[in-house]
């Protein structure tokens, strides 16, 4: 194993030993491969070098090219380069480590030498985020190499695998030269997401919000401080944040544009599709703690006469994500609210059966209703799911157990 500071300085000879120069630079090209080593940049003449980092040898004492390499120079002196640059692109570098659910910044990057037929190969195996990493660096040059390792290694380490991590990079045109997509980060939760977006500065926040498919923006938006939703919708144009507006539940969508400045929330707005945006603006009108502020008007209501394979159906074809579906509610034929049927029945329940014969009552509240008879119903019937009747008892919205905590939370 070989730590980049440790690597920096050393000679770079030919095959019959000459010295060509002293590495300034390894190169990573992430397209071709994610971790190898594709070349050794180096200065000569005044100008900066490329050789091939398929080598005959390498050692503290340095690196040694095989006969067949042939070092090109890089033209404008490499500021353009594609491929990755440790030094330039990595070193003190944000990066968000997806194992451990932070943002860190690397010290040192460290390197396995892999014996290949023919020659060595240099790999990137992890970066380091710890003391050990910034002691290297700032004692580059001042002790002796031997020295320099040994007092880094002594406290604990604080690595990360090199495939567990996405560097931060603001630029778009430089994410795509060096491969960064963030896809690691579409595979965690949306509030760990959220926790690393909040920790990043405000360029690094956003660069990363964007790059983020809409329907898991959406639901990091709705897990992030309502300072950060600000700030995340503004630096999009209007079009955007209405595509990842709409991927919202009608609820969270409607606490995100009112806490927006009235003329960029209506321009959102305007920008959405009509039935998402009728839900929305519906839900704009009601005061932020009330039942009709905390509701959502993605449910599932059916007949009380229909049967549990329609249920089992509806279920399958709903389109709101059915995470937060925790019952089925019924009505009777004047279309009032008649009950709910827990999940939990349903599906263990024969198929031919109806509804109606599953149904346990449904407590309610009105839309006008403050968050205090909210808590009383979840507290007092142990809730996972209220309904919301208006005047006439016809079905509204829903109030989810998570509402409810968020509720407690803002007290």
């Amino acid at each position: 194993m070989y730590y980049f500071t440790e690597l920096l300085g050393l000679p770079i000879t030919d095959a019959a030993g000459r010295t060509l120069g002293k590495l300034r630079e390894v190169a990573i090209d992430p397209g071709q491969d994610p971790s190898r080593v594709q070349s050794l940049i180096y200065s000569q003449g005044g100008r900066l070098w490329a050789a091939p980092a398929r080598l005959a040898a390498v050692s503290p004492a340095g690196f040694q090219l095989r006969p067949e390499a042939q070092p090109t120079p890089l033209a404008g002196g490499g500021a353009d380069s594609g491929p990755l640059w440790v030094r330039r692109d990595m070193l003190d570098q944000q990066i968000i480590d997806v194992h451990g659910r932070k943002v860190v910044r690397i010290n040192d990057v460290d390197f396995e030498a892999m014996h290949r037929d023919p020659g060595v190969d240099l790999r990137a195996v992890q970066v380091d985020v710890g003391f050990g990493g910034a002691l290297r660096r700032l004692t580059q040059g001042v002790l002796p190499r031997r020295w320099m390792i040994w007092f880094s290694t002594r406290g604990r380490p604080r690595v990360i695998p090199w495939h567990l991590f996405d560097l931060v990079e603001t630029d778009p045109a430089r994410r795509v030269k060096l491969q960064i997509s963030y896809g690691a980060l579409s595979r965690l939760h949306p509030a760990d997401l959220a926790d690393i977006v909040e920790d990043l500065a405000p360029a690094e926040r956003g660069a990363v919000f964007q790059t983020l498919n809409n329907e898991v923006a959406a639901e990091v938006l709705g897990e992030v401080e309502p300072r950060f939703q600000r700030a995340l919708l503004e630096s999009l144009g209007k079009g955007k944040a209405a595509d990842i507006v709409e991927e919202m539940e009608p609820d969270e969508a409607a606490d995100v544009l009112a806490e927006l400045p009235e003329e960029v929330s209506e321009g959102i707005l305007e920008d959405m599709r009509a039935e998402e945006r009728e839900e929305v603006s519906e839900l704009l009108d009601y005061p932020e703690d009330t039942a009709g502020g905390r509701m959502t008007t993605d449910f599932l209501v059916l007949p009380g006469a229909a049967k549990v394979a329609d249920a089992i159906t509806a279920l399958r074809n709903f389109e709101a994500p059915v995470e937060g579906v925790h019952a089925i509610f019924i009505t009777n034929e004047q279309q009032h609210l008649a009950g709910m049927v827990p999940l939990a029945r349903l599906l263990l329940a024969a198929h031919d059966a109806t509804l109606n014969s599953l149904a346990m009552e449904a407590p309610a509240v009105a839309a006008e209703d403050k968050d205090s008879k909210i808590a009383e119903l979840f507290d007092k019937y142990n809730l996972t799911t209220l309904a919301v009747v208006d005047a006439h008892r016809h079905l509204v919205g829903i109030i989810t157990v998570d509402d409810v905590i968020g509720l407690l939370r803002d007290r």
